[in-house]
């Protein structure tokens, strides 16, 4: 299931990536776009500016940070995890500054089962780019790989609280609800 995922964020990811335009986690289109996120009266408006939000993320700052990106992305969809580390940990390297480098590696981490720097590279990410649903998202993934069932409750609320329309959040969040608190009698 996590490689599906990660081969549709994949997709969506590299046509957005070669891109003429460069941006990342501060570009001044965000707040708007987050704004509507959150005032999006359906599940469909909120999937295109979700869209839009990824597609800024992951436009780098740089062209050898778009050229080290694209190479992780290609990787990534590929199934080469190792290659796919090598590369974001490039990315990282070079730019520092850029959240999406961070939280592409973090993801690679994850499918690897390297929990712990997965955390510390969302926790990177998040500092860098506080609204990043994706990255509260995959913690909340790890906290539940660890069976730490409150620390997952947490972060898929905080994920939730910034992109309010996503369903699989939701429907983790009501389980964990539902194993943390009991069912009501």
């Amino acid at each position: 299931m996590v490689r599906l995922i990660l081969a549709a964020l994949f997709a969506a990811v590299l046509v957005s990536s070669v891109s003429a335009a460069r941006a990342d986690q501060s570009d001044p289109r965000l707040p708007d776009l987050f704004a509507k996120l959150r005032a999006a009266a359906s599940a469909a408006e909120a999937s295109a500016v979700e869209q839009r939000i990824w597609e800024i993320w992951v436009e780098a700052p740089d062209r050898e940070t778009a050229k080290l990106m694209e190479h992780g992305l290609a990787a990534m969809g590929g199934n080469d995890e190792e290659e796919a580390l090598d590369a974001f940990t490039a990315v990282v390297e070079h730019d520092e500054n850029f959240a999406e480098g961070w939280n592409k590696r973090a993801t690679i981490e994850f499918v690897m089962g390297n929990y712990d720097a997965s955390v510390a590279d969302i926790e990177h990410t998040l500092a860098l780019e506080p609204r990043h649903f994706g990255a509260l998202s995959g913690l909340g993934q790890i906290y539940l790989a660890l069976d730490r069932k409150r620390p997952a409750l947490r972060a898929f609320r905080a994920a939730l609280a910034i992109n309010p329309f996503l369903e699989g959040v939701r429907e983790k969040i009501e389980e964990l609800k539902k194993d943390l608190e009991g069912d009501p009698i």
